[in-house]
């Protein structure tokens, strides 16, 4: 998925273009396709990073609620048997 967006892109395009010339500018276009893909990949991991802790945060609250129904229903089958052996 990735390389298909790198291979498409038109800065990379360009960058391929002028690396065989002897340009002064290729090192200013190679730091802003550089910075772009940095860039791009940071917003790309927040976005996967908000994503699992809002996951988790589910989870916990399942879990939570989960355990709170099973110490309900703990507590009343304790109280439901009057004989203790």
């Amino acid at each position: 998925m990735a390389s298909n967006e790198l291979s498409s892109s038109p800065a990379n395009n360009r960058f391929s273009t002028n690396s065989s010339s002897a340009d002064p500018s290729a090192p200013a276009e190679l730091s802003a396709v550089v910075d772009e893909l940095l860039n791009s990949i940071s917003n790309k991991f927040a976005g996967v990073s908000s994503e699992i802790f809002a996951k988790m945060d589910e989870m916990s609250r399942r879990l939570d609620n989960l355990e709170a129904i099973l110490q309900s229903n703990a507590d009343g089958k304790e109280g439901k048997s009057p004989t203790k052996p």
